[in-house]
Order: structure tokens, then sequence, then C-alpha cells
């Protein structure tokens, strides 16, 4: 299992990943990357979208935020209404 393999540019930038390194980190058609280009050095960084139990602590403490705040669900129902024009 090898990290290096050798690939060309095509006359429209593109660039293909050989296929031992696209199975070996499961890459699929229509995966996103970050590019990053300094010097010499070109870089491409796999980007996964986020798994929701990630958001998990996030939304805790946004649920304790508005209750300390005394935001109740219907006042956050009736912004979303009014912010969608069904609400005067």
């Amino acid at each position: 299992m090898t990290n290096i393999s050798t690939t060309k540019m095509s006359s429209k930038g593109q660039v293909v990943i050989p296929e031992d390194i696209r199975k070996r980190l499961n890459l699929k058609a229509g995966a996103q990357f970050i590019v990053v280009g300094n010097k010499d050095v070109v870089i491409l960084k796999n980007i996964s979208p986020p798994e929701l139990s990630d958001f998990d602590e996030l939304i805790a403490e946004a649920r304790k935020t508005a209750k300390a705040a005394g935001i109740k669900k219907t006042d956050i129902e009736d912004a979303i209404s009014k912010a969608r024009g069904k609400l005067k």
C-alpha cells in the first residue's frame, strides 16, 4: 500500500486521483476538496459533511441559552413565520 503515485494534469486543469488512492480513501464521484497551493506543492483535502451528532453539543448549548433568555418554542415558530412573510 503506497502513499505516492504520479498523475498528469489535462489541458483543462483536471487531475486524476489514482484508483488505489481513491479506493483506500473511499473517495467517490462528486467528492469535494479544499485545494491549497504553496510554491511547488498542491494539497487536496477531502471535505466531508459533518455527522448530525456533531451538532448535539451546539444544539444543547443553544437550547440552554434560549431557556435562560426566556425564549419559548412558540416565539421561534412566530419568528420563522414572520421571516417567511406568513405572519403580520
